[in-house]
């Protein structure tokens, strides 16, 4: 692998914008709005992806793993970038994917193969063991040694990586938000925040209560400055409907920021929601964090559901 180039990617991640949200919702309230930009860093590996995978793959070239593995759904923002970066710093990269194969490849996939990507999938039953030590031995038998990077990229590493968002953001703020699925972002987040400042996750998945210890897990110290907000699923993970589409459309012609309905959508959708019921005291500054992941409106338009 190539460490020298990986060494460079990540010593320096490009600036991004902090743009302002100048919408009525806000300026009735007396609050203001940004969306930290970090889409922008890289067209493949890009938001939080970015944070969750630097400090792992310099643990995995430090250690001479030639392999990297991990675990996703077949249109998983996770397993796309960490394919790119398997290509661009010269591993070899494995997918174990939930579910059955499906011909052609959706998007996702087959821009993953293209970047060299092996898959192997599991049935939905297996999946749900997939860190048992009989699935994992399985993994080893068939791909011999790797290194493994949890489903998600959500690791003490990956928290270690985000707790660098919070450095990139130079204005005074009073709520730092971001969309939440396995924890990793969010943990990291309030890793790196002043603990002054209120961290916020909104949870993408139904039933999510489990995220407060597995967020608390990720911590290892204890941190009284953060909740996650679990009633913006739409229904569960990767559910929606045509309101949350709808709010997209409208937000993405009034300001030219592209949102997702699986993570962005669901996160700025709450922060207006919560603006309309004066859950921010009047003068408060709000920063949303926006974590990439657009590569998923390709699968979602290519079934008809955008």
């Amino acid at each position: 692998m190539n460490k020298k180039e990986l060494s460079n990617y990540f010593d320096s991640p490009p600036a991004t914008p902090l743009q302002e949200i100048n919408d009525e919702t806000f300026i009735q309230k007396n609050i203001k709005l940004f969306i930290k930009r970090d889409d922008l860093i890289d067209n493949f590996i890009n938001g939080n992806k970015y944070f969750k995978l630097k400090y792992n793959l310099i643990e995995a070239a430090e250690n001479n793993f030639k392999t990297l593995l991990s675990f996703g759904g077949a249109y998983s923002n996770h397993i796309y970038s960490l394919a790119y970066a398997g290509k661009k710093f010269g591993f070899k990269t494995i997918g174990v994917i939930r579910g059955e194969e499906h011909l052609p490849l959706n998007p996702t996939l087959q821009f993953a193969r293209e970047c060299g990507m092996e898959f192997y999938y599991l049935s939905r039953n297996d999946y749900r063991q997939k860190y048992s030590d009989e699935i994992i031995s399985r993994l080893h038998k068939k791909f011999g040694d790797f290194y493994l990077i949890p489903e998600g990229g959500s690791n003490n590493l990956a928290v270690k990586g985000c707790s660098e968002i919070p450095q990139r953001i130079d204005i005074d703020y009073n709520y730092l938000f971001c969309a939440c699925g396995t924890g990793g972002t969010l943990a990291g987040i309030i890793k790196g925040a002043d603990s002054k400042k209120k961290i916020i996750g909104i949870a993408v998945l139904k039933n999510a209560s489990f995220l407060f210890d597995d967020v608390k897990k990720l911590l290892e110290s204890e941190k009284f400055n953060w909740k996650i907000l679990l009633d913006y699923h739409f229904g569960g993970y990767a559910k929606f409907d045509s309101e949350l589409v709808n709010f997209i459309k409208t937000f993405e012609a009034k300001f030219n920021i592209q949102l997702e309905p699986i993570y962005t959508g669901k996160l700025i959708y709450a922060i207006y929601d919560l603006a309309k019921r004066n859950y921010f005291k009047p003068g408060s500054i709000i920063v949303a964090y926006h974590s990439g992941g657009l590569q998923g409106l390709e699968g979602l338009r290519q079934r008809n559901l955008l």
